[in-house]
């Protein structure tokens, strides 16, 4: 299948797929309700990984209730909602952490380009300080949740989850927030560590944990033993590395696309980039489309150099992605669909 016809297809499948979110809700699942916490300064695949998100919303599959950002950017912020505003989701509750760590970037700028009077991407936050913190949203968003209907995707530092899982009753809920999650969220599936060794190196200290050790210990330590954890591992990312042919063929439906010039302003036309945040995202909308395998269940430990130790225990809360030959294939494939299809809105 060549090219062209790849992107017709996609444009194909989500035309279906959103005409049968019309139907009856009895025939089809319910769309998967998404928190969606990342570290969006450094690598792009955060920028992948939600425009992914849109794509699966557009085609009725997921509901983005809010996104939360865990590294500390003025142009975070204002970014998340620039790509939330260019999918046709503008008002999406966007929280910033105020006590992470700073990170600069290759792309945020992004936000601030203009074409003549107007911001090429629109987007109203001017400052991720103008946003409300991200345990403040994230405690709202669950608050209002169905018991049992949301599923976090943490892809980056885990400083948010850990405040969440941390913080006191307040003035938005009666509930702690390990009382919280333990009611509203039905899964968590995280990009974070490595379960094996990572060319040859048994020792391996993955950028996600080591670059906020703390926070992962507390997370690790403090998750709710009943909320399930899934973990994507630095060598799932690798092995499934987003095309760049696609960057150079698939986004030409529009002039100015955040997602390629972000892509080619982080790294260029001539790299394909390690899909690490993509694979967390396709788990937790699509967990059981056999894309990834999983590894028996057990207990993650984060050891105070950062190192990510799997524990077997037969009623452990966590479990780490696999992944075959064959469904290496098919995951570049979807990852790659969903990316490039043009929004709906």
């Amino acid at each position: 299948m060549n090219l062209r016809s790849l992107s017709t297809l996609c444009i194909v499948v989500a035309a279906l797929t959103a005409a049968n979110a019309d139907q009856p809700e009895e025939s089809f699942q319910r769309p998967v309700r998404v928190i969606f916490d990342t570290d969006i300064t450094g690598d792009v695949d955060d920028v992948l990984a939600l425009a992914m998100l849109h794509t699966l919303a557009d085609r009725g599959e997921c509901v983005i209730e809010a996104v939360t950002v865990s590294k500390i950017n003025p142009l975070a912020a204002p970014f998340v909602d620039a790509v939330n505003t260019f999918y046709g989701r503008p008002d999406i509750p966007i929280g910033a952490t105020r006590d992470a760590q700073k990170r600069d970037s290759k792309y945020l700028s992004l936000v601030k380009t203009r074409d003549g009077d107007q911001f090429r991407y629109p987007h109203d936050l001017l400052s991720s300080d103008d946003a409300p913190t991200a345990v403040e949203v994230l405690r709202k968003t669950l608050a209002a949740a169905e018991d049992s209907s949301i599923t976090l995707v943490q892809v980056g530092l885990a400083s948010n989850l850990a405040d969440l899982i941390e913080s006191p009753a307040d003035a938005i809920s009666p509930l702690t927030g390990t009382e919280l999650v333990r009611k509203k969220v039905r899964l968590v599936s995280l990009m974070a560590g490595a379960f094996v060794p990572v060319n040859g190196n048994k020792h391996f200290l993955e950028a996600n944990v080591r670059n906020g050790i703390g926070a992962m210990q507390r997370f690790a330590d403090g998750w709710p033993q009943d909320v399930p954890a899934v973990w994507s591992g630095y060598p799932i990312g690798v092995a499934t590395a987003f095309p760049r042919e696609s960057i150079a063929r698939e986004f030409e439906y529009r002039k100015h696309h955040i997602v390629k010039e972000a892509y080619l302003m982080y790294c260029g036309p001539n790299h394909d980039r390690p899909s690490w945040d993509l694979t967390s995202v396709l788990y937790a909308v699509r967990p059981d489309d056999n894309f990834f395998g999983l590894s028996p269940r057990g207990r993650v430990v984060v050891e105070d150099d950062g190192f990510t130790r799997f524990e077997p225990s037969e009623n452990g809360r966590d479990r780490y992605m696999t992944l075959s030959p064959k469904q290496r294939i098919r995951v570049i494939e979807a990852q790659r669909c969903l990316v490039s299809q043009p929004p709906l809105r």
